[in-house]
């Protein structure tokens, strides 16, 4: 029994271990995927329909860094930590909100629906564009 205690608790530790934040530029880095993410007061306080959180996360200049774009769902949905609950997302990020978070993927069954995941069980949906979201935007990292 304590070796399995042992072996999860360097799994939680390695799972901690996979986000670092730079409080200077306010950006998260996932070291296993290479991706950088949105981590100022805006990615806990900006909302937008569908179109207009794709328009912002090409528009943002944050670290010094303009290619920025909305997380495809695949990304996003991985980004959050399904064993966590409101928020579930890595306690290495400052600015979160548990709320519904658009992804850069539409619905395929309708051109006006497109996937979200929520921070507050890391659960995922597709709702109207016309919704209004959180947004936090990603790149891919150097």
């Amino acid at each position: 029994m304590k070796r399995i205690l042992s072996i999860m608790i360097g799994l939680s530790l390695a799972a901690q271990a996979d986000f670092i934040r730079d409080d200077t530029t306010q950006i998260v880095t996932d070291t296993r995927t290479g991706l950088q993410w949105q981590d100022n007061n805006d990615a806990k306080t900006i909302t937008r329909k569908w179109t207009e959180a794709i328009r912002y996360c090409e528009d943002l200049n944050l670290g010094e860094h303009t290619d920025w774009r909305l997380p495809n769902f695949n990304e996003l949905y991985f980004l959050a930590d399904r064993s966590k609950r409101n928020p579930a997302i890595s306690s290495v990020f400052q600015n979160i909100v548990s709320g519904s978070h658009w992804s850069s993927t539409a619905f395929v069954g309708s051109e006006n629906l497109a996937w979200d995941v929520s921070f507050y069980g890391g659960h995922d949906d597709w709702s109207s564009k016309s919704d209004v979201y959180h947004v936090r935007c990603v790149r891919a990292g150097q």
